[in-house]
């Protein structure tokens, strides 16, 4: 017990502590962004909704943009698009899906955006990977 005392201490006091300690607490910014995160992951395909899930994380629509953003580096919308396309790229790489039916699955009803948004994130249009 003493030396997982002092693990805990110097866990708690090095340079990720304020982290750490943050994690802990139920009513942390980084547990309501957590909560916010689960959710966007839960439902990526369908129509963004900040207040559903600012409500879902306890935290007003503006707090919770402003607290994704200073932990994740992008916004909500930005960190959907991110899952979505990754969603899409697995499904052309792993499941042979065609770029149509990948960007439809995962939420997109435009070709041209799905096509246009993934070479912005990938460098190369959907079809190279396909």
């Amino acid at each position: 017990p003493l030396v997982e005392r002092e693990i805990l201490y110097r866990l708690l006091t090095g340079p990720h502590g304020a982290t750490l300690r943050q994690m802990g607490t139920v009513d942390s910014h980084l547990n309501q962004v957590s909560r916010a995160i689960a959710t966007i992951r839960n439902g990526f395909q369908a129509q963004l909704r900040i207040d559903e899930i600012a409500a879902a994380s306890g935290m007003s629509a503006s707090s919770l943009h402003a607290h994704f953003k200073a932990i994740t580096r992008m916004t909500p919308l930005e960190y959907q698009k991110q899952l979505r396309l990754q969603e899409a790229r697995r499904l052309m790489l792993a499941d042979g899906a065609n770029a149509g039916t990948a960007g439809f699955a995962v939420g997109y009803d435009s070709p041209s955006q799905f096509s246009r948004e993934y070479r912005r994130l990938f460098g190369a249009p959907p079809r190279q990977d396909i």
